[in-house]
């Protein structure tokens, strides 16, 4: 009896491990859709137990996983942002199986997963491509309901190697990495949040048709793309009005302390602020506190613009958002307050019970810019990341100036 406790107290605590490290190099791994459809993505291990890390790869974006927790031939490790974890048993140290385990409003999305080590390329295949992709695109997504979605597509193709986004109304599709072969094209990504799969046909160098887009654990919709540099997004009204643009903003919700903040507090008197409306469960809100965060710390001791986030969560439940807005606080270095919201980002009122003096809040994030004089100047939904690559760049010199010529006003 004291022996066999003495094993299960081992195992706990992580001391007695049959697999102690997995094999390192290049590995590849498939998330399993519920129609069995397999999202690939890829990832590295790279180091010597205790200290192994996991960092998967989507086109320039590496994300790094430093702790793995082997009990047993069990390993555990969650992913560095979301509500987002895996559950895996090794064999041999060169394959993995279990789940990948996402968190979400209601009951957590259970999904099968496996992985192998392997020196093959994300997606194999050496039929010569027929054309280079590479360029801007005017994207059509036809929803399961047959009604279209505008789209803006970037893909830069090297060789047979294809990277690129797609920009839509409701936010970018971050970094997708893929390959063209001979005729057809195929995408993918995964960081955590999204699990996203595009394949087309390439008719020529300006058209891609037959086109499908698998999107989270069971969406699945058609598009189509013609080549076009000048391709922009159409308005489609995701962006709030200011109800009484002659009053000064007003709030006040608790930060990750239960501290309550207010933006009529001192600190923010006489200042341009910016209002982040976000939420941990998404990709967007990632890369826009990344951008934002290196902006805001860059300023020094005396800040000219401060900024306030307003976190809208999966759920109502305090101890859990601050789970997950610690995640992204502590990955991105995040010194600005970080407020929670008394609703969640599901419910139809949230914008009514949050902030009244705006219509209502359709996408995140969106940015609300307030001025020295505590007024709304500017609401924006088109934050782009740095995945969009031009785009990106446009929208962080478009915001500089922002800020620059409110900064120049009079109090």
């Amino acid at each position: 009896m004291r022996a066999s406790l003495f094993v299960l107290l081992l195992l706990a605590s992580g001391v007695l491990n049959a697999q102690k490290s997995l094999v390192n190099g290049n590995w590849k791994g498939y998330l399993v859709r519920e129609d069995k459809k397999e999202v690939v993505f890829t990832f590295d291990i790279t180091g010597k137990f205790p200290k192994q890390q996991l960092i998967i790869k989507n086109g320039t974006e590496r994300i790094k996983i430093s702790k793995l927790t082997f009990i047993g031939d069990s390993i555990y490790f969650d992913m560095p942002v979301f509500e987002s974890s895996f559950r895996v048993k090794a064999t041999k140290g060169s394959k993995l199986e279990g789940w990948w385990i996402k968190g979400t409003s209601a009951a957590p999305q259970k999904w099968a997963f496996h992985a192998e080590q392997t020196n093959a390329p994300r997606f194999e295949g050496s039929a010569t491509p027929i054309a280079n992709i590479s360029g801007r695109w005017a994207m059509f997504i036809t929803r399961p309901n047959k009604t279209e979605r505008p789209a803006v597509a970037e893909f830069k193709q090297v060789g047979d190697y294809l990277t690129g986004s797609v920009i839509t109304p409701s936010g970018d599709y971050r970094f997708l990495e893929g390959k063209v072969i001979g005729d057809s094209m195929v995408l993918s990504v995964f960081d955590g949040s999204h699990v996203y799969h595009f394949n087309a046909k390439i008719a020529d160098s300006g058209a891609i048709r037959k086109g499908v887009f698998y999107s989270g654990y069971n969406t699945t919709e058609t598009w189509i793309a013609y080549k076009d540099p000048k391709a922009e997004l159409p308005d489609v009204g995701n962006t709030p009005m200011v109800r009484q643009p002659e009053r000064p903003l007003d709030f006040k919700f608790p930060d990750l302390d239960s501290n309550l903040v207010s933006i009529t507090d001192d600190r923010y008197k006489g200042k341009v602020v910016v209002i982040q409306l976000m939420g941990s469960w998404c990709p967007n809100c990632m890369d826009e506190t990344a951008f934002l965060s290196d902006f805001y710390n860059k300023q020094g001791r005396d800040k000219k613009v401060e900024i306030i986030a307003l976190a809208y969560e999966y759920s109502t439940d305090f101890k859990r958002s601050v789970a997950s807005l610690t995640k992204f606080k502590n990955r991105y270095n995040v010194k600005y307050p970080m407020l929670i919201t008394p609703t969640t980002v599901i419910d139809t009122l949230r914008t009514e019970k949050t902030l009244p003096q705006i219509t209502t809040i359709r996408v995140y994030p969106t940015t609300i810019i307030v001025g020295k004089d505590g007024r709304i100047r500017k609401i924006d939904t088109g934050f782009v990341g740095p995945g969009t690559g031009v785009h990106y760049e446009a929208y962080v010199k478009n915001f500089m100036e922002l800020l620059a010529r409110l900064n120049e006003e009079e109090n």
